[in-house]
């Protein structure tokens, strides 16, 4: 059986307390893989990188998972479970992690001063909504305030799974499980990938172009839900081509091994890979069968309804340079979080009670992989999704991952294996410690805790020259810049004036009309620019007027771009947005939004269907760098919105795309994006006080005009231009492969809470390839 793809990531390497230079160590593990990924798929040069996108789907992060985050990027999948909210890639090459923390700041704040912001939303492609802030934030986002939980599972044996018995009762409507499958039983044919799926998951298929010299099983029968399983294994080494086959088993339904061949490669070896294939060059040496030859059995073997079920399918398929369209894939068909995939090692332990891949056997069994890969499709068959998800895999997972890990560290600290562990524990673990810039009076859990240095400064001045001078010296550092807040009721009244903003923005009048104009083609016609929230015929004027209010920033801009000037209804028209003094920049603030880094890439389109995502994935050869497909839908009905969201990797393919689905193929209407997608989330639903009608003048109350004749050097407008400057240079003088947050807390007072904003990327990050859907 070929090593699975899971990587194991990367301690912090343990050291001197301070005064110590970033360090970057690639495991054992890594050069393992490094070692059989050669040829097919070969990496570039590694670097860490997050998701394209958040899997949030409201675009809020709790402190609790900012505490995910910050402990995975410290020590890494071998020690503490996945972040459950993003994908952090390549976490060994991590070299540092900086958090900056804007006290005082919210969300209100960065879109009231969005323009003055100008270096953070450029450089941060990452952002999302934080809650409004508890009574001590920064113990929170550490893990300082977590109470204790119990250490039942950590006293369980190491070599069985805990019972699901004792374990709370899960949703089971949340299980990506039942989410895929339903909860009834489901047959044979259900469980196929289907084009679509093994184009995503790169099996081989006819007319690609990697797959030219391929050999079809020509099995191309009528696939029934009595067609016959057989389970596929293959072993491969290194060669100077990259990866070959050198072992091959195939097993019937009934457990009988029907083909078990060793194969000598076409090249020269470089690598045997025994740990895992159990293969060396003794066994290999006087072995005659050859690729064609095993091509050609496997050929006559099955039958025209064959269906092949293995784990990692693909490869297998690769390695024997085949090509067969009916195949189940057992870390696919057990369907994880997040597009992570289980071990077949755990599968067979957790489903089917047999242990498998022992360590005190040279290399896998390929026909015992083989014939678990068939068990585990069966029991699927037998039990059906709602059986397995019972059984919450993802606990079990996690819970191994931790003893595994407890095994490792139980020397030095049985604390890791506590979810409740916090970043400082963490960082003890590994004999560092956490630097604490702050310029806050009060002592907090944080600076009192025994492995940070604190540095206590005078002014966000001080605080930034110390910044510069000791983040290179810890692997850990956070940064706290503090600044004077609005008074309550002015920031009441400032988040008041921001929504009705971006409603105003959202609104455009249209005219003059003729009187006998035809209204539904004309709401036909704007209702074509996206999700219309209001259309108001306007009679005031010498001729008809439309005032239409859209749900999206994007749809509204789209109008005037497309039918200002234009000739409708016999008229040539003018498409405008209402004058006020909250609307006199909307032009400058709109082609900001359009270089935003989180909309930069990303194009809006309107009029799609409901099958528009199979039509996109299908021609997904026509969309290159395409990372990710936002369905909106809608909060009552939940069916989904004629409108869409696709981010690409850069601009140049959103471009592209956006050329090809304006076309005549298509016939969509689209744009580049203005409004990321937290923002969306926190637009939504506006209160309707917040609301007036357009036109109606809104005269800054005595307190804001006092204020911002008086501005200071924290207030947060001069803040936001001064600081965020300067922590763009502060940002710039990071090293590569530094984790960068930026923390905007949000605010609580007696008028209520405003929530904060997160931002977050690596420095010299590589971009994502693999696109997401997100409804």
């Amino acid at each position: 059986m070929e090593p699975e793809r899971e990587r194991t990531g990367k301690h912090f390497k343990k050291g001197r307390k301070r005064r110590r230079a970033p360090n970057t160590l690639v495991g054992a593990a890594e050069a393992m893989r490094a070692r059989w990924e050669l040829g097919e798929r070969q990496p570039e040069a590694k670097k860490a990188r997050l998701s394209a996108i958040l899997f949030a789907e409201n675009c809020e992060v709790t402190h609790d998972q900012l505490c995910e985050l910050l402990k995975y990027a410290v020590l890494g999948k071998s020690s503490v479970p996945k972040p459950s909210w993003c994908q952090l890639f390549h976490q060994n090459h991590l070299n540092n992690v900086v958090v900056f923390v804007l006290q005082g700041m919210s969300q209100l704040h960065f879109y009231r001063f969005y323009l003055e912001f100008g270096f953070l939303r450029k450089a941060f492609r990452h952002k999302f909504r934080l809650p409004p802030p508890s009574s001590n934030f920064l113990a929170d986002i550490i893990g300082l305030k977590k109470k204790q939980a119990t250490r039942d599972q950590s006293k369980m044996g190491e070599g069985s799974l805990p019972s699901t018995s004792s374990k709370v009762r899960v949703n089971l409507q949340n299980d990506p499980i039942i989410q895929k499958y339903g909860s009834k039983k489901v047959c044979l044919t259900r469980c196929l990938l289907t084009k679509e799926e093994m184009k995503t998951f790169h099996f081989p298929l006819q007319g690609c172009p990697d797959c030219a010299n391929f050999v079809p099983t020509k099995c191309n029968g009528s696939i029934t839900d009595n067609s016959p399983l057989f389970g596929l294994d293959c072993e491969m080494c290194v060669t100077s081509k990259g990866r070959e086959l050198t072992r091959i088993s195939l097993v019937a339904e009934g457990g009988s091994c029907v083909m078990d061949e060793l194969v000598k490669p076409d090249n020269k070896i470089l690598d045997y890979l025994t740990s895992f294939s159990g293969i060396t060059k003794k066994i290999l040496n006087p072995v005659t069968t050859r690729l064609k030859d095993v091509q050609r059995q496997l050929k006559s073997l099955l039958p025209p309804d064959a269906v092949l079920v293995g784990h990692s399918l693909d490869l297998d398929l690769r390695a024997l340079k085949m090509i067969h369209p009916y195949v189940i894939d057992t870390s696919l068909l057990y369907v994880r979080e997040q597009g992570r995939r289980f071990k077949l090692k755990f599968l067979a332990k957790a489903i089917l009670g047999k242990d498998i891949q022992c360590p005190n056997r040279l290399g896998h069994d390929a026909t015992e992989d083989a014939r678990t890969t068939l068990e585990l499709a069966r029991y699927f068959l037998k039990y059906g999704p709602r059986k397995i998800a019972e059984l919450n895999l993802e606990a079990l997972a996690s819970h191994q991952e931790l003893l595994a890990t407890g095994q490792e560290l139980r020397n030095t600290a049985e604390v890791v294996q506590q979810p409740n562990t916090s970043v400082l524990e963490c960082l003890d673990l590994m004999g560092q410690k956490l630097l604490f810039l702050t310029r806050e009076p009060e002592t907090s859990e944080l600076s009192s805790a025994r492995n940070c240095e604190t540095v206590k400064c005078l002014s966000n001045k001080e605080v930034l020259e110390q910044a510069r001078v000791e983040i290179p010296l810890f692997p850990f550092s956070i940064v706290q810049f503090s600044f004077e807040p609005f008074s309550p009721s002015l920031t009441e009244e400032m988040n008041k004036r921001m929504r009705i903003k971006w409603t105003e923005m959202s609104t455009v009048y249209a005219g003059p009309f003729s009187k006998n104009c035809n209204l539904r083609a004309l709401k036909r016609l704007f209702k074509s620019f996206g999700p219309i929230r209001s259309m108001t015929l306007v009679l005031e004027t010498h001729q008809p007027h439309l005032c239409i209010q859209y749900e999206v920033l994007e749809a509204a801009q789209l109008a005037i771009e497309s039918l200002d000037g234009v000739l409708v209804e016999g008229a040539c028209i003018k498409v405008q947005r209402p004058v006020t003094e909250l609307t006199l920049d909307c032009n400058t603030l709109v082609n900001e939004l359009e270089q935003d880094s989180e909309n930069r890439g990303t194009i809006y389109l309107s009029g799609v269907s409901e099958t528009f995502k199979e039509h996109l994935l299908q021609q997904s050869n026509l969309f290159l760098g395409l990372e990710a497909v936002i369905l909106p839908k809608d909060l009552k009905s939940g069916k989904q919105k004629r409108y869409c969201f696709l981010k690409f990797k850069n601009f140049g393919s959103a471009q592209r795309a956006l050329d090809i689905l304006k076309g005549k193929d298509w016939k969509l209407k689209g744009r580049h994006a203005l409004t990321p997608r937290h923002l969306h989330a926190w637009l939504r639903g506006l209160p309707p006080e917040s609301r007036r009608p357009p036109g109606i003048r809104v005269i800054p109350p005595p307190s804001e005009q006092q204020a911002l004749q008086a501005l200071k050097v924290d207030h947060p407008k001069i803040a936001a231009w001064r600081w965020g400057r300067k922590i763009g240079k502060l940002y710039h003088s990071l090293g590569p492969g530094t984790l960068c947050l930026i923390l905007l807390p949000g605010t609580k007072s007696t008028h209520g809470s405003f929530s904060g904003l997160g931002l977050m990327g690596i420095k010299d990050e590589e971009e994502s390839t693999t696109p997401n859907v997100c409804l």
